[in-house]
């Protein structure tokens, strides 16, 4: 439960009136309580202390309130809440501001329109995911990681006219088809030549180049822009993996070197104003290793700070330089967040670390579709897809993102890596197909016979997949495991009959051979095909079987 200090100054407030008659809003949805009360010197409204108890039958929860700034009425404080449960909830507020304390509502939660499924949690395998109401979630991301922040000055936005470079991202990903998107919550130095946002995180001090901001003070303005950005990803259904802290900054405003206890305000008002988004994921940082000046007690700090006031358990996780892995058995993190193309550059590799860490396990950045000088960024698009394969037929994910430079190849500014706008790619154009091959299978893919067999995926009964990869043949001759996935489901058996769907993973294309296969036992591991077994295949690479039983 939520604690509510006492601080060093106690401050009798007259609130305006909190609105105490029924409200409704949908399941997974959010609700906002909002209270005013008139300003105060001397008193820093960052320490007080605010939030309420919902209850609904034997449901409680507890949800932290957060600063919002000031309106014409005085001071403002929300609570943001999420209902969790349908039916009639009621709250009662606790501040250790009087004005602010003991007030009192309830609001009726009705069932989700459709298309809210609540947010991702792990599943019950501690594997994969799954949304709240059940419905599995198969991660298909992107990165872009200041696109909420890129400037809409005409000499650097890579907008369609008339158009934000947010709305041009938002764009973007409703074309593309993904689920998720990696999005920085403070903002990026690229050079200095590139704009000065017109809003920071922190209250600036005017006056004092030693220390530029007030660490003991957010600024709620820059937080309102980060939330639109959140509600445009909800609408199209996409998961917003917010990186809390990165060492992008360059010495430019030292965000990358703030206090630990900056950082702890900063994870607290985060968890409390957008913990209540169900679109919403925890990553710490992005190359945590990079922020040099930051100890390992400060990133568990701020963990602890953010699972202190996210009363919905949404997924956290930290991302490190290549490689450098972090201590992802830690029960706090649920889920790994991977920065390392090698367990992916060849089929049968990423289950290993899968089974290390025996939670899921994301590979976040296994380098970009571009045409960079750098080598993380000159991937040809079937080189990006490729690897995202790899990754999802060993039971793992893979999220993607592309850096072709605008005009200047040496340009990061103007990448979608960067800052997000128009795809200039090609592999971005095969991710709604890819989608659709993954969310039709049954269970997630996982090797049946690792070790032995790198290219054959399980993903149910009667239901597995081959990737031939970078391999070009004629044929294909049937031959599986007959352990299915970790003997979960039973393992194949003699006389059972299969068709053989060939899909082109670049083409986009499905076409079904026209041979049967009947199972016949080759030895104790392996099931052959009675006669031949041969399957025709078109001469192309980066084809996919799915093998399916006939009931």
């Amino acid at each position: 439960m939520i604690k509510i200090p006492i601080i060093r100054k106690f401050v009798i407030l007259v609130a305006l009136p909190c609105v105490s008659f029924a409200q409704t809003v949908e399941r997974w949805g959010h609700y906002d309580i909002s209270l005013t009360a008139p300003a105060v010197q001397d008193v820093n409204p960052f320490e007080v202390e605010l939030c309420a108890t919902f209850i609904n039958g034997n449901d409680t929860l507890v949800v932290p309130g957060y600063y919002d700034g000031k309106d014409k009425q005085g001071e403002v404080w929300k609570i943001r809440f999420m209902p969790t449960t349908e039916g009639l909830w009621r709250y009662t507020t606790q501040s250790s501001f009087a004005a602010l304390d003991g007030k009192t509502g309830s609001l009726t939660c009705t069932p989700p329109i459709e298309g809210n499924h609540g947010p991702v949690q792990v599943d019950s395998t501690g594997l994969h995911f799954s949304y709240a109401d059940g419905t599995r979630y198969i991660p298909v991301g992107t990165t872009s990681y200041d696109w909420m922040h890129a400037s809409n000055d005409p000499a650097f936005s890579t907008a369609d006219p008339g158009l934000t470079m947010q709305q041009q991202t938002l764009l973007s990903l409703k074309e593309s088809g993904f689920n998720k998107i990696r999005s920085l919550l403070t903002v990026q130095n690229f050079d200095r030549t590139y704009p000065e946002p017109a809003e920071f995180p922190f209250v600036a001090i005017i006056g004092d180049n030693e220390n530029r901001w007030d660490w003991t003070r957010l600024n709620p303005r820059y937080f309102d822009h980060v939330e639109q950005c959140t509600e445009g990803l909800l609408r199209l259904g996409i998961e917003q993996d917010l990186i809390l802290f990165h060492p992008y900054d360059g010495g430019r405003w030292g965000f990358d070197e703030m206090p630990r206890e900056a950082g702890e305000l900063l994870c607290r008002y985060v968890a409390a104003r957008f913990g209540a988004y169900r679109n919403i994921w925890w990553s710490l940082a992005n190359e945590y290793d990079f922020l040099r000046k930051q100890p390992i007690s400060n990133w568990d700090a701020w963990t602890d700070a953010i699972l202190a006031n996210d009363p919905y358990h949404h997924l956290i996780s930290i991302h490190s330089y290549t490689a450098r892995y972090y201590k992802y058995w830690d029960e706090r993190y649920t889920h790994c967040s991977i920065q390392d193309q090698a367990p992916v550059e060849a089929p049968g590799r990423a289950i290993t670390v899968l089974n290390i860490y025996k939670k899921p396990v994301i590979f976040d950045e296994v380098c970009y579709e571009g045409d960079m000088s750098e080598r993380w960024g000159w991937l040809s698009g079937e080189e990006e897809l490729y690897r995202m394969w790899n990754a999802y037929m060993n039971g793992t994910y893979c999220s993607h993102s592309e850096c072709f430079q605008y005009g200047d190849p040496h340009d990061f500014r103007r990448d979608f890596l960067a800052v997000g706008g128009k795809w200039q790619g090609t592999s971005w154009r095969r991710i709604r197909f890819m989608r659709q091959i993954l969310d039709a299978m049954p269970r997630p893919m996982y090797l049946p016979d690792s070790s032995w067999d790198l290219t054959t995926s399980a993903c149910g009964p009667g239901y597995y997949m081959v990737y031939l990869g970078k391999q070009v043949a004629k044929e294909w001759r049937f031959d599986l495991p007959i352990r299915n996935q970790r003997d979960v489901f039973p393992r194949m058996t003699e006389g059972e009959r299969y068709k053989v769907e060939i899909i082109d993973t670049w083409n986009m294309t499905i076409t079904e051979s026209p041979v049967i296969i009947t199972t016949k036992k080759q030895d104790n591991y392996r099931m052959v095909a009675e006669g031949d077994g041969i399957i025709p295949l078109p001469e192309l690479p980066y084809l996919l079987l799915r093998i399916t039983r006939i009931e």
